[in-house]
């Protein structure tokens, strides 16, 4: 599994994950690429800090020990930034189907031609999602917690 830092021409900045480098070639070429919150599909790999990995003789916190978190109010630039983000994705789920724990095998059926394709989203744990991209299917995480329809007030 490979992530990408990527950018649209418009200036919007997002996460594709790929099985491998050449399977984001693949689907650039393909126009399997598109810009979560415009839909531009000029995309391209933005520029990424290298993964530098932890130094071997680094201490690694104690088990169990919090992390330390703020309860400040947040930057103004980052609460737009997660509204923008809240408010594409409430757009982009609204022509989208829940199929709860079923993802994965509504996706596969959809990617093998076994059902017509449609927009859904679901629950899938981690192991089926790496398995479906390893199969060549395109899934994304929610970027923003969204409760099941039978669970809502």
């Amino acid at each position: 599994m490979i992530v990408y830092d990527l950018s649209c021409s418009e200036g919007h900045r997002f996460e594709g994950w790929f099985s491998s480098s050449s399977d984001y070639s693949d689907q650039k070429v393909q126009g399997l690429l598109q810009c979560p919150a415009c839909g531009c599909e000029d995309v391209g790999k933005a520029p990424m800090a290298p993964s530098v990995p932890a130094k071997a003789n680094a201490v690694a916190a104690p088990a169990g020990e919090k992390a330390q978190l703020s309860t400040g109010d947040m930057p103004p630039a980052v609460k737009q930034a997660f509204e923008a983000l809240a408010k594409a994705q409430a757009k982009a789920l609204e022509s989208s189907t829940w199929v709860g724990d079923c993802f994965a095998e509504k996706a596969r059926e959809m990617h093998y031609g076994e059902s017509e394709n449609a927009p859904i989203h679901g629950r899938a744990t981690r192991d089926e999602a790496e398995d479906m991209v390893a199969e060549g299917i395109a899934v994304a995480p929610l970027l923003v917690p969204v409760a099941p329809p039978d669970e809502l007030n």
